[in-house]
């Protein structure tokens, strides 16, 4: 769902290709409880920042845990919302607080519920 979209541009109106490109812990390269997932944006590389505890408080909440796919989904979400608001401000590295993260997962989680299942 947010592996491979387009937003359009809140400033400019133009469409936005976004690429999924990687996910890495973040603890390994650059010493933070977080994991860190790239993107590129209109070809430009993007790292959305989410944060490790959020992975125990969804837990905590729910009793399920986040999977791979659904932080992809999540950054992706954050990417698309930052690109359409304006809030994108040509930062490499965006870092969204535990609350923030749990937001635009739950804005996934209703999506995916919404689209109907194909035949």
């Amino acid at each position: 769902m947010y592996e491979d979209f387009h937003a359009r541009d809140r400033w400019s109106g133009q469409p936005v290709h976004c690429l999924f490109q990687k996910l890495i812990v973040a603890i390994s390269t650059r010493h933070a409880d977080a994991v860190d997932l790239k993107f590129l944006a209109g070809g430009q590389p993007v790292w959305i920042a989410l944060p490790h505890p959020a992975w125990g408080e969804y837990e905590r909440r729910t009793g399920r845990r986040i999977t791979d796919p659904m932080a992809i989904a999540t950054a992706g979400h954050f990417l698309k919302t930052a690109i359409e608001t304006g809030l994108l401000t040509g930062r490499e590295l965006y870092s969204l607080t535990v609350e923030e993260t749990l937001q635009h997962l739950d804005e996934v989680l209703s999506e995916a519920q919404a689209v109907p299942a194909r035949a």
